[in-house]
């Protein structure tokens, strides 16, 4: 099977509390957009995981969450198998945008539809949220409202067909060091999660008036305030940092304006890309 799988952005972010085991609580509204790693995969004989990728840096062993997807999914199955994995990666590394996660989610995707174990929904995120708080939202894509770790998860109105600008600099952020970050603030700027939620329950035309993330407090990286003063200066509607950084995405009304802020961005030599909200996290090809 080879598919397409999303990146994600977080319209909204907060962190609420933690827990003994030392993950955190979230609040947050998750959104697929038109960014796609291109996953190949195929069962083979034998018991052997070869997992190859287009990034050199990413490793293709245990580290990888596609591969712990497989381990997980073979515990799960009862039964061995082997399979060859191709990622040729397109979402950006440590820009909070879920490349990884997205990835593991789109293999559990992909096991389960190879080999004909029809799991229920409920059954493919307690498999993946044993890979990571994001995984269950690609599941289930589109727009979601996510609490706990990111695993109790709501349908959220469709907010797809947006035009963003997404951007990065080369700046990474480590999430366990964002998180260590968000710990020791003392009042912290909280989003406006409930106002988002009524805002996208009513159409979501004036959603992007309570786009928030707690995390760009917290990060404070120059890049960001950067690309979020460029974005502003040109067109971009309430710029935000996504996930625990270090991507920026801003709303725009018209191509144009994208494309010029888009060209901007690249002349100054940060990733830029234009994309829309999409609805699913998958798409087979």
């Amino acid at each position: 099977m080879k598919l397409k799988s999303a990146a994600k952005i977080n319209l909204s972010l907060d962190v609420t509390g933690k827990l003994e085991n030392g993950y955190h609580t979230i609040e947050s509204f998750f959104q697929t957009v038109g960014i796609y790693d291109i996953i190949d995969i195929k069962l083979t004989e034998g018991n052997e995981i070869k997992l190859t990728c287009s990034k050199p840096y990413i490793p293709c062993n245990e580290k990888n969450i596609a591969y712990k997807a497989v381990l997980l999914f073979k515990e799960s199955y009862g039964k061995d198998f082997g399979c060859k994995i191709d990622i040729r990666k397109n979402i950006p590394s440590q820009a909070g945008m879920g490349g990884g996660s997205s990835d593991g989610a789109a293999v559990l995707f992909a096991l389960n539809k190879l080999l004909e174990t029809n799991y229920s929904f409920e059954k493919m995120v307690e498999i993946g949220a044993k890979l990571g708080a994001d995984v269950p939202f690609f599941l289930m894509g589109g727009t979601a409202y996510a609490e706990g770790i990111g695993e109790k998860l709501k349908k959220a109105p469709d907010y797809s067909g947006r035009l963003m600008l997404i951007a990065k600099g080369h700046e990474g952020v480590s999430t366990a060091e964002a998180y260590r970050v968000i710990d020791s603030l003392e009042n912290p700027q909280h989003p406006q999660t409930e106002k988002l939620a009524q805002a996208l329950e009513n159409g979501g035309d004036d959603a992007y008036k309570y786009f928030g993330n707690l995390f760009e407090y917290a990060c404070n990286l120059e890049t960001v305030r950067k690309i979020k003063t460029l974005m502003s200066e040109n067109g971009a509607k309430n710029p935000i940092m996504t996930g625990s950084g270090s991507a920026v995405f801003g709303l725009f009304d018209n191509d144009s304006d994208a494309i010029k802020c888009c060209d901007i961005l690249r002349a100054d030599g940060y990733y830029a890309k234009i994309c829309r909200t999409v609805k699913k996290s998958f798409e087979i090809l």
